[in-house]
């Protein structure tokens, strides 16, 4: 990726620490394997056990967003 990333776009800061957004994964255009939290490609390229934990910790999420607790 050679543009400069953008912050409020691309990443913003949490705790101190550069979050990647969904889009910037999108433009990325692949999974890079490090499991980060906005990935759109399913951690596909995360080794397991990590890959199933974080999948079923984004679905967990999801469930409590769609139920609105």
């Amino acid at each position: 990726m050679s543009r400069q990333i953008v912050e409020g776009i691309d990443f913003y800061y949490e705790d101190g620490l550069m979050v990647l957004t969904e889009k910037y994964h999108l433009d990325k255009g692949y999974c890079c394997g490090n499991g980060c939290r906005h990935c759109p490609f399913a951690y596909e390229n995360v080794p397991e056990p990590k890959r199933s934990e974080l999948l079923l910790k984004k679905q967990q999420a999801k469930d409590l967003t769609s139920t609105g607790k």
